[in-house]
């Protein structure tokens, strides 16, 4: 956890480590599993087939490249996707209204000034990202600026500010890596297995390769569903944790809770094209850019990156009873 005056949040600490410890856990025992495939199918078949080995160096490659860049470069990668630009206080007067409230946050959380930027659509949002306070982005939509008082703004802001202070942004990513290299695995186990050709054209031994990639791919696929669900459960807490950091920290988690409801309240408004667009950087808004639809919350509560509306504004106002007494 940085040394700000954040909130500190012992358990998004253990959350965080116990994610890492797991991911690392199922890192070890995915790697093991599949050394004891290929070396069961060398001792059944008097050597292991050349394209599973290919396909694992390959998978690991890429997977660890992935990770690598969205470590290091994530603020450009979100910048770019969302079509941002970085402002200056003289840049418009709506950038001069973002600095100016980022400036009495950070002077309130004694942390480095992240840099500013402004997205160009009317989808009420903002995002934080970056691996730590020095190469940091706060990034709000123009929607969420015509949309929200200064007061919800600030509120807004401190949740994200609160996401490079606890510095969670960073673990989400290095525990995001053995699920990019599984869900590889399972993808290119499929390509080998369909365009294989299933031991045509030479004399069986695709049909022996595909008793090791099958399995192969079973696994990886298992692996990615245990490591996607670890790291939609810290998603989900470290927003809570956001929240409850960003109303200590300003003192008005009303206000928080207002923006919360209106900004939500306009997701149902906007075009599904747009929605879908901004999927990418779903795990990193302020609230996920998703259409409501019927009969799916259950499942949505699974799979989403973000507690549901009901939990967030049930921790503000338990928040804003213990501020009043």
């Amino acid at each position: 956890m940085a040394r700000t005056r954040y909130a500190s949040d012992p358990g998004l600490i253990a959350r965080m480590g116990a994610t890492m410890f797991l991911m690392g856990l199922l890192f070890v025992g995915f790697g093991t599993a599949i050394v004891l495939l290929i070396n069961a199918y060398a001792h059944r078949h008097g050597g292991a087939p050349t394209s599973p080995d290919v396909l694992i160096i390959f998978a690991a490659l890429i997977g660890v490249g992935t990770a690598l860049g969205s470590y290091y470069w994530s603020d450009k990668i979100a910048l770019r996707t969302s079509g941002a630009r970085l402002v200056t206080p003289n840049s418009s007067p709506d950038a001069a209204r973002l600095h100016a409230i980022v400036d009495r946050l950070c002077a309130l959380a004694d942390m480095p000034k992240p840099r500013v930027a402004i997205a160009p659509t009317s989808m009420p949002n903002a995002f934080a990202t970056g691996r730590s306070s020095k190469v940091a982005v706060l990034c709000a939509t123009q929607g969420i600026l015509d949309k929200l008082d200064n007061n919800e703004l600030e509120g807004v802001l401190a949740h994200e500010m609160s996401h490079v202070a606890h510095k969670d942004v960073a673990v989400m990513t290095v525990a995001s890596l053995l699920g990019i290299v599984a869900a590889l695995m399972v993808r290119f186990a499929f390509y080998s297995e369909l365009f294989g050709g299933g031991g045509r054209g030479r004399g069986g031994n695709n049909n022996q390769s595909a008793l090791l990639i099958i399995p192969i791919m079973i696994l990886s696929m298992v692996v990615y569903a245990v490591s996607f669900l670890l790291i939609r459960m810290l998603s989900r807490y470290r927003e809570l944790s956001a929240d409850r950091s960003g109303a200590l920290l300003t003192g008005q988690p009303s206000a928080l809770a207002s923006a919360l409801v209106k900004v939500t309240g306009d997701m149902g408004k906007i075009p599904t094209k747009d929605l879908r667009a901004a999927e990418p950087l779903n795990a990193f808004f302020f609230a996920p850019a998703l259409a409501r639809r019927p009969g799916q919350q259950n499942m949505a509560a699974i799979f989403s990156t973000h507690p549901s509306l009901e939990k967030r504004l049930a921790q503000l106002d338990k928040i804003s009873k213990q501020l009043s007494k």
